[in-house]
């Protein structure tokens, strides 16, 4: 009876201490899985952070370029709008000096003077007293040039950079053409600015009328001029 005993307290106590050590077993193992598995995460996460990290760094060096390369955009869009700014004066000065060289065709208000002789005195012995001669066509001419006129023409016939004015008897000779009087000269510009100039107290009106030229001045909304024929 008493070695039975024994037998039922050892099982007893063996069968505890096998639940004990299975508990402890199964415990520890999960631990160590579960272990495993925050380590497998802890590096993914990790991995990921470095990526993101990279990645920040790439934008900011890309970002960095960006500025860069709009800085250099904005420097090429000044030089171009000077370079545009100078090409456009250019073409301003060359259409100017086509006008003034007669190359091309112009319009616009100006005058018109017209430049008659004198009525017949008989008491007056020089013919040449009252006759219109290429000196009272220059001072015209001079005076609409340095008021601004952009083109000039006499009796129709434009004049160039190399125009040239000389007496023939009873004409005048314009770059070798003859022009009887009177002549009309026509001038395209601001038509205030030139009549005002012409009419000027003591300027080429008072003067030319003082030599017995007959002198007549007229504003005109619009001349046209066509350019000058090639030799």
């Amino acid at each position: 009876m008493k070695v039975k005993g024994n037998h039922v307290i050892f099982s007893l106590v063996f069968l505890v201490l096998g639940y004990m050590m299975a508990f402890s077993y199964h415990l520890t193992q999960g631990e160590n899985d579960k272990s495993s598995m925050t380590g497998k995460q802890w590096e993914r996460d990790l991995k990921i952070r470095n990526q993101l990290v990279e990645l920040e760094e790439k934008n900011r060096m890309l970002q960095k370029e960006l500025n860069e390369k709009q800085e250099t955009v904005l420097e090429i869009e000044k030089e171009l709008s000077k370079e545009a700014q100078i090409y456009f004066n250019l073409a301003e000065d060359a259409e100017k000096y086509r006008m003034h060289l007669g190359k091309v065709k112009v319009k616009g208000e100006g005058v018109e003077i017209t430049l008659a002789d004198g009525d017949y005195n008989p008491d007056e012995d020089n013919i040449n007293n009252y006759i219109v001669h290429e000196h009272h066509v220059f001072k015209v001419i001079n005076e609409l040039y340095i008021s601004g006129a952009a083109a000039v023409s006499v009796n129709g016939q434009r004049l160039s950079h190399s125009s040239y004015v000389v007496c023939n008897g009873p004409v005048i000779e314009i770059d070798g053409y003859q022009h009887p009087a009177p002549f009309v000269i026509s001038a395209i510009g601001d038509a205030d600015v030139l009549s005002s100039a012409l009419n000027l107290t003591g300027g080429v009106k008072d003067t030319l009328v003082d030599e017995n030229i007959q002198f007549t001045l007229e504003k005109k909304a619009e001349i046209i001029m066509e350019p000058l024929l090639g030799t």
